[in-house]
């Protein structure tokens, strides 16, 4: 039970940090099972060497480890596999894929390769604070979740690896860049244990969250390090494994990008989804995925069973999750803002405020500006869309707070905040929408919600920026919908907070279209068929059926757009008009209305309706499963009569366990397997 009145989380004692339970062990996977896994991976990975490519070497090197007969040359691999610019964003990325290289291979590479990854270790730039040479511009982005914890993890395992080395642009050794890291790391990790992934659900980026937890996992000594990245870990494949269908992570995500929404091919945790739960047909589609491949080179952790059985469950369940903390961009202003859980805006925080993407909330908008400033990072590629306001910081700095503030409506676009996820998902399809977040705000890179009958046949709306096909058309959203859902069916209703900007000032980067669309790509299902303004599709048992307010047409293809990729029909959904509109999803399957055609006449036969008054909508939507669904922009949600409040998620709550909100515990139990999980302490019990 979470949200007021419910009583405090208790956490039972478990136990603190201690050594993790052996491969093998109750309560782990099949050791047996695990390894058949990895070597179907690895066959794809190993089938020839690239010498430059880091990921490439490191699936050969952890091949041979595992398998002493396999052969392979390593004299092939070259110095040219590492870069030598210090100041390109994601080379935090290389520097993590470089620890794998260098630890496995000290023994077995050439040493020319060996002094070239140690100098790239030496030579980099690991906080955005650290000194910077006059003139030079460092491009990194060292704040968004990922990369922080990314950084922290090069930097500390990075220091460990050359620890009397001299580092270029500190002075300090490898052992004090550890030493200063340490506690960075700890931080970070138990963040995620109490918050989740800020970025939730990102079926981009949540991989390069997990893959500095894993390479920690194999290459840190701390026990207590190992402890606390066991839980992050056991907490991320959990997600994976309760939020995929037909290993495709179809939820809604706080950032994801074009590639990753339209296929299974396109998605970066689909062959981590394939290697821990084989529930497509599919096959692994890069043998160099960093995902499988650190969980493959793990000698000490393996993934408890339990997450594994949900992962593969096939009985219909509900999971509702709450990740990130409350930030509100639209807050009264006031001169002494207080953050939560004791996190002030003040610039000691400022690197875990920006990894929540607050960058632009007006709480932080002095400390950002200053550092901006201090640190030169309005040079940066990644600034030039700020740049435009530092002047700000010279006239008045709660000038710029109260400016922002009421343009937070896009001005905050890229603010994650507190969300609250709530998932349906069936042996035929799975519905996933982020609930009632940010309404009416642009969402820099969120997807507020999918339907997913396969690994290519999905199906969600999006309020456009930009015309296709400019990322723009398909990558966040110029307003978020007020979204609510009750296990098969979910109503969206559009209505920006904001009047598109005109102006030369603004309005090439904040202004949107006039319009909201659906991706509904009809080649990918086995029928498709229109009535009473709603678009009906099935795909082998499982169905998906979208109504609009605003009358629709297919837009034609567009071979300039990349999302066509051998279509023959259309899949580009528009509802003309106006940006405002009502959008209601139902999925189900033949054990909820029988064949398709039962589907297709209890669907459009259902009663639907919308009511605008002075501004203010109302929705009644009566599913033929879920009942009586009423939604509206004031109002709140109702489900045959009865309030359901939106947004009092635990962090955790599914069929097989339960965490309440901001606990860092969990017991999860599935078909007799179970694992406990004490994220403050590190403890881990199995059985």
């Amino acid at each position: 039970m979470s949200g007021p009145g419910a009583p405090p989380c208790v956490v039972p004692n478990i136990g603190g940090v201690a050594p993790l339970p052996a491969p093998g062990s109750a309560g782990l996977v099949d050791e047996a099972w695990w390894a058949a896994r990895c070597d179907e991976f690895l066959a794809v990975g190993t089938q020839s060497l690239d010498g430059d490519n880091l990921n490439n070497v490191a699936a050969h090197l952890i091949r041979a480890r595992r398998d002493p007969s396999f052969v392979w040359d390593p004299s092939q691999v070259s110095p040219n596999l590492v870069t030598g610019d210090p100041f390109r964003d994601t080379d935090d990325f290389e520097l993590m894929y470089v620890q794998w290289v260098l630890r496995l291979g000290r023994d077995v590479l050439p040493p020319a390769v060996i002094t070239a990854m140690e100098d790239k270790i030496v030579g980099a730039r690991y906080r955005y604070d650290d000194p910077l040479p006059a003139g030079q511009v460092d491009n990194k982005w060292f704040w968004s979740e990922n990369h922080r914890g990314m950084f922290a993890c090069d930097e500390y395992l990075g220091g460990l690896a050359v620890p009397d080395r001299v580092f270029t642009f500190t002075g300090l050794t490898g052992a004090q860049h550890a030493a200063r890291t340490r506690q960075v790391v700890i931080d970070w990790l138990r963040e995620r244990t109490r918050f989740g992934f800020f970025e939730w659900h990102s079926n981009t980026y949540l991989k390069f969250t997990y893959a500095p937890v894993l390479t920690l996992l194999e290459f840190a000594d701390d026990p207590e390090i190992k402890a606390l990245c066991a839980g992050v870990a056991d907490t991320a494949m959990l997600d994976l494994a309760t939020n995929t269908f037909q290993c495709v992570f179809g939820a809604s995500h706080g950032r994801g990008y074009k590639a990753g929404k339209l296929s299974w091919n396109g998605e970066s945790s689909f062959n981590t989804c394939k290697l821990l739960f084989d529930t497509t047909d599919k096959p692994f589609n890069n043998g160099n995925d960093i995902g499988p491949l650190y969980l493959i080179g793990q000698t000490d952790y393996r993934v408890p069973e339990a997450v594994r059985r949900a992962g593969v469950s096939q009985e219909p369940a509900v999971v509702r999750e709450r990740h990130g903390l409350p930030l509100d961009p639209r807050e009264d202003f006031n001169l002494d803002p207080q953050g939560a859980f004791g996190y002030d805006y003040t610039t000691e925080n400022l690197p875990f405020w920006w990894s929540t993407g607050a960058l632009t909330a007006w709480q932080m908008v002095p400390v950002s500006l200053e550092a901006a400033k201090k640190w030169r990072l309005f040079d940066t590629e990644l600034f030039q869309k700020f740049a435009k306001v530092k002047d700000f910081l010279d006239v008045s700095p709660g000038l710029a707070q109260i400016a922002v503030r009421e343009l937070a409506g896009f001005a905050a676009a890229g603010v994650l905040g507190e969300a609250h996820t709530y998932s349906w998902r069936s042996a035929e399809a799975m519905l996933e929408c982020v609930v009632d977040h940010r309404f009416g705000d642009s969402g820099e890179q969120v997807h507020a919600w999918q339907a997913t009958l396969g690994p290519e046949t999905t199906v969600f709306t999006i309020h456009p920026m930009k015309e296709a096909p400019s990322d723009g058309y398909w990558v966040g959203t110029a307003s978020m919908p007020k979204s609510a859902q009750k296990e098969r069916a979910a109503i969206h209703i559009y209505r920006p907070s904001y009047d598109s900007p005109t102006d030369p000032l603004l309005g090439p980067y904040f202004s949107y279209l006039p319009f909201t669309r659906a991706w509904f790509p009809q080649d990918r299902f086995d029928e498709v068929r229109q009535a009473n303004g709603w678009t009906l599709g099935r795909k082998g048992h499982g169905s998906v059926a979208l109504w609009s307010e605003r009358p629709t047409q297919w837009r034609p293809l567009n071979p300039a757009d990349s999302a066509s990729n051998g279509m023959t029909q259309p899949y580009d959904l528009v509802a003309p008009g106006g940006a405002s509109n009502v959008w209601v999803c139902e999925v189900g399957g033949a054990s909820d209305h029988g064949d398709f055609d039962s589907f297709v006449a209890a669907i459009t036969s259902a009663t639907v309706e919308v009511v605008r008054t002075n501004g203010q909508i109302d929705v009644h939507y009566v599913s033929p499963v879920e009942g009586d669904l009423r939604l509206g922009t004031l109002s709140g949600f109702q489900v045959d009569g009865q309030a359901t409040p939106l947004r009092n998620h635990p962090r955790h709550s599914s069929p097989w366990g339960e965490s309440c909100e901001f606990s860092s515990y969990y017991d999860l139990q599935v078909d007799g397997a179970r694992v406990r999980i004490d994220g403050t302490t590190g403890a881990r019990v199995l059985n």
